[in-house]
């Protein structure tokens, strides 16, 4: 006999109440219920809307001649016209190349050190020093990208930087890096590591305070050294968290920091500085006759290519690493 026959067969005891259903609550209900977190909700939906996909209707101009005169619905379609104009154009390779390369050096400078930093900061017994440490690396975080530039520029000038009177000491000629298309690349991915590495640490941070005290404990009572316990305890802990970043990062390969690639661009060091959204920057706003439909072109194609890269880094990272996205 079933099981839930029995159960309805049995007797129920004296003095015993059946529990009272639930009702279910309308969606109207909780929302008057709780309007005042609803109304913390619709603050950033509404900038969603307006600032993220209000202007994806924009994207058209991408398939047409657009002209200001004729607006984006009266303006010709030419399909695929301005994507085939960029790929054959003799700029597509030098662009993909630039920002490929600039992306993934960025990537590999800026994704371990916030790692050590958490779990050098993990391990600190002193809450003072940690505390101080903290500070120094989370405060050029809030620095502005033109104060960054600004620090760069004075740090490296021929006549005057600090650098170049370093090497003065040892004998070594002023180097100008900032007019070396060589040098572009270090400078910009190292001191965006600078900039970033102790605010990127919070949230590794953030994962090792799951991880229980017992199992360190344990640990060292089996005779694990400290390097041992990092390597079992603390790494497989922010797993998960440094696989999720991961993919975040690879999905935004193509989309290069366009503020400070812009500051610190200029005519000579354009063989390597010279990225896809300068490029883009320079076609639609900065040319003496904008192309706009040539410009968002180039964007959309930008666009597709992060996504089918987020696609395929969240692919293999539920596959090897057992984390993802979705």
């Amino acid at each position: 006999m079933a099981i839930d026959t029995l159960v309805r067969r049995t007797p129920a005891r004296s003095g015993a109440q059946p529990r009272p259903r639930k009702q279910a609550v309308s969606l109207g209900t909780r929302m008057r219920r709780n309007w005042q977190l609803y109304a913390m909700l619709a603050v950033p939906l509404i900038w969603l809307a307006i600032f993220a996909y209000w202007p994806m209707y924009g994207a058209i101009i991408a398939f047409k001649d657009y002209n200001v005169i004729d607006g984006i619905l009266g303006s010709r379609w030419v399909g695929f016209k301005h994507f085939e104009r960029f790929v054959e154009s003799y700029q597509f390779g030098r662009l993909i190349k630039n920002t490929l390369v600039l992306q993934v050096y960025e990537l590999f400078a800026t994704f371990w050190p916030p790692i050590l930093l958490a779990l050098g900061l993990n391990m600190a017994r002193r809450k003072w020093y940690r505390r101080s440490v903290q500070l120094i690396t989370y405060a050029p975080h809030f620095i502005s990208t033109v104060v960054v530039v600004g620090i760069i520029v004075v740090l490296v000038d021929p006549n005057t930087g600090v650098l170049n009177q370093f090497l003065g000491i040892f004998g070594a000629g002023p180097i100008d890096v900032l007019n070396n298309p060589d040098y572009f690349r270090h400078l910009y991915v190292w001191s965006s590591s600078w900039q970033t590495m102790g605010f990127s640490a919070i949230i590794y941070l953030a994962a090792l305070t799951s991880v229980s005290p017992e199992l360190h404990e344990a640990a060292i009572v089996d005779g694990a050294s400290r390097l041992r316990r990092v390597w079992h305890i603390d790494l497989p802990a922010i797993r998960p968290v440094a696989v999720i970043l991961l993919i975040l990062n690879i999905g935004t390969i193509m989309t290069a920091g366009f503020e400070k690639v812009l500051l610190l661009q200029n005519t000579l060091n354009l063989q390597t500085s010279e990225v896809l959204d300068t490029y883009v920057y320079k076609l639609g706003f900065a040319s003496e006759v904008p192309q706009f439909s040539y410009a968002a072109a180039i964007g959309l194609f930008r666009s597709v290519i992060g996504l089918v890269l987020l696609v395929i880094a969240n692919t293999l990272a539920r596959k090897f690493a057992k984390s993802s996205l979705w």
